[in-house]
């Protein structure tokens, strides 16, 4: 495994429709679960739920960024990118990053 301070971090956010939460976690789940347990490359897939708003973030790791350009190719994300547009309001800019303290706290 890749040493946890070369790890490639992806956020990503979106504003949900209210009316569509349910629909959207059930993507985001199913898109979360599959890439923890199909791609050896992913490390972690959050879907965090911003309290009080209809934001939904997804914090996912990496081992670097070949392991993400993979992810961009699978037939679980191609469900979520098919199914998600219906259920927000507007996808904000996704964002990358590293951890930058080695994996200690």
């Amino acid at each position: 495994m890749t040493d946890v301070a070369t790890a490639f971090v992806v956020i990503a956010e979106f504003e949900v429709k209210s009316a569509s939460m349910a629909d959207f976690l059930a993507l985001a789940h199913d898109d979360a679960r599959h890439s923890v347990a199909d791609e050896p490359g992913c490390r972690q897939f959050d879907v965090v739920c911003i309290a009080d708003s209809t934001r939904v973030l997804f914090y996912e790791i990496y081992d670097d960024r070949a392991a993400f350009d993979l992810h961009l190719e699978t037939p679980h994300l191609a469900r979520f990118r098919a199914g998600f547009p219906a259920c927000i309001e507007r996808e904000l800019a996704v964002r990358f990053g590293s951890i930058a303290n080695g994996g200690k706290a």
